[in-house]
């Protein structure tokens, strides 16, 4: 079943994929290997899977903290901006729930994806306009 969460301790233990929501309040610099790029000031989702230990509850609860190594892509704009909170669908690829997205624009190529040979970023950015407490493209996903 799919929901939003605004906090991990909501998200269940199960492994799964999620989109994470994050707000960015100002321009940031990101690289993705050798690419860079200038992630403009808004609202992104990141495509991402919870397979290991703790599932999706545990994968959230590392991407919501502030204190963190710097270890995935997407720790680059977790460190910058606010994460709002998750769609978690349990049972799910991350690359399900990226094709979901794929109306949304893709910032940076590569980004959260590299070791995915299917898709061209897990990231999409969210213009203004946009729909993102309940995008038709996820909610309609079933499981």
């Amino acid at each position: 079943m799919v929901s939003f969460v605004r906090s991990a301790d909501a998200a269940p233990s199960e492994s799964g994929a999620y989109a994470l929501l994050i707000a960015l309040d100002s321009p940031l610099e990101v690289t993705a290997g050798r690419r860079r790029a200038t992630l403009p000031q808004g609202v992104y989702v990141y495509c991402g899977s919870a397979k290991g230990a703790g599932g999706l509850r545990a994968r959230l609860a590392r991407h919501m903290r502030r204190d963190k190594p710097s270890h995935w892509h997407v720790d680059q704009v977790t460190a910058a901006g606010r994460t709002v909170g998750a769609w978690v669908f349990p049972g799910a690829s991350e690359c399900e729930v990226n094709d979901a997205l794929a109306a949304l624009p893709i910032p940076i190529e590569g980004f959260g994806s590299s070791d995915c040979k299917r898709c061209r970023s897990h990231l999409r950015f969210c213009p203004k306009g946009v729909r993102t407490s309940k995008p038709r493209s996820i909610v309609s996903m079933r499981r």
